[in-house]
């Protein structure tokens, strides 16, 4: 991507509406546009962001051997009924909007309901099980407050994970795999370090719940972290005694801190099976309800929570693994032969398949470079008059700050 056809400017200002930093940063980088409070527009480098955050998700719920697929967002208000969730007082986040015919619908919140409902056509026996499916699906939330940036949405994008198994032994096996699995999505998202699993209420599911809850001051929860196991204990259940049996954790050791939850797991049981009349026949040809759990990742929610955490006084501090571009190319100076030079270079990129977003304004070399670092690719290589008088190449890593100098052929060769 050449810079000049980036129809994205940055600004210097952050807006006067906002209080989180990661919309601040966002915003001024040209990475999201506000639509309104709790509602993001995701731009060129913010939605190659999103998609890389997507696809490392995608990769390990594959893994997981969970298949992929898409839901509605409108929801008729028949299976919801059932369950007694389309209720208001019981879930009291719902957008609902009618039909010319007055009919009610609503948009979903989540998808319990609406894929219990469809495995009836699919599951049978217990030999369709155990199986699981999930889908990254725009949901909408009615949020009282929206103050967070996207870290906290009323329209917003979740993975959403669901099992189905023949009881709770087969369930557990695959809640445990589950929870590997996206102890590597935070490691490779850069943010395993700081990412706790987490013992926090079931609500009206299971005694217990688990969130994955990253130490982030921008953060809307407290937790009590024990750094020697990496596991944690949400405030919320913090005086529960039982809590502590169950996690084998050490109360007089933990240590309180804010933290951002960027995903969750739950076991489900038998509640909408059997709302939604999902059986199946066991191996004795008696009809068994179907046990259930449930995995969200908000891919939006982690993309703020990566900038809450990587940010400096500069701008944004990206990842390699989800930047939008891995190197930022940068022409210092009005040169015709530093351009011609820089041209070149960035074709080679190209050609060697390295991710390029190449600064070719005609703007000064102090605007680029500060541009550069609020954008935050891991990488800026810098093109000036002692390029050509040497033959190096600067090579900046944003995270760090340190400057080396590189060949072209060994800038290439990376």
């Amino acid at each position: 991507m050449r810079q000049s056809q980036l129809f994205t400017k940055t600004r210097r200002d952050a807006p006067s509406d906002e209080v989180s930093k990661n919309a601040q940063l966002l915003i001024r980088a040209g990475f999201v546009h506000k639509e309104m409070a709790g509602v993001y527009d995701y731009l060129p480098l913010g939605h190659r962001t999103l998609q890389k955050i997507i696809q490392i998700i995608r990769e390990e719920m594959n893994a997981l051997g969970a298949q992929e697929l898409s839901l509605t967002a409108l929801q008729d208000a028949a299976a919801w009924t059932k369950t007694g969730r389309f209720d208001d007082e019981v879930i009291d986040v719902w957008f609902k909007t009618a039909l010319k015919n007055d009919t009610v619908l609503g948009l979903a919140p989540t998808h319990e309901e609406p894929l219990t409902n469809v495995m009836r056509d699919h599951i049978n026996s217990y030999k369709d099980l155990p199986c699981s499916a999930y889908q990254f699906q725009t949901k909408f939330r009615n949020e009282l407050r929206a103050k967070s940036g996207i870290m906290r949405g009323r329209e917003f994008l979740m993975k959403d994970l669901y099992s189905f198994s023949k009881d709770a032994e087969e369930h557990d096996t695959f809640y445990a795999a589950a929870k590997e699995a996206y102890k590597k999505v935070f490691i490779r998202l850069g943010i395993g370090d700081k990412t706790y699993f987490t013992y926090a209420s079931g609500g009206s599911f299971s005694k217990y719940s688990h969130e994955f809850q990253t130490v982030c001051d921008a953060g809307e929860d407290l937790i009590y972290i024990d750094e020697a196991t990496g596991v944690a204990v949400n405030e919320e259940v913090y005086n529960d005694a039982e809590v502590f049996v169950a996690s084998g954790l050490d109360k007089e050791a933990l240590v309180q801190v804010k933290a951002a939850e960027v995903g969750n797991i739950f076991t489900l049981g038998e509640k909408f099976s059997e709302a939604l009349e999902l059986t199946y026949m066991n191996a004795e040809g008696k009809p068994q309800n179907v046990f259930m759990g449930s995995y969200g990742i908000g891919p939006g929610r982690v993309m703020g929570v990566l900038v809450e955490l990587l940010s400096d006084e500069k701008g944004m501090v990206w990842p390699e693994s989800v930047a939008p571009f891995a190197y930022h190319l940068v022409s210092a100076g009005n040169d015709e032969a530093v351009t011609e030079y820089a041209d070149a270079l960035y074709a080679d990129l190209i050609q060697a398949g390295k991710e390029t977003l190449y600064d070719d304004r005609d703007a000064r070399a102090g605007e680029k470079f500060a541009d550069s670092d609020l954008m935050g690719m891991p990488w800026r290589v810098v093109v000036g008059k002692n390029t050509l008088a040497t033959g190096e190449l600067e090579l900046v890593n944003r995270a760090t700050g340190e400057v080396e100098k590189v060949t072209r052929e060994a800038l290439l060769a990376r």
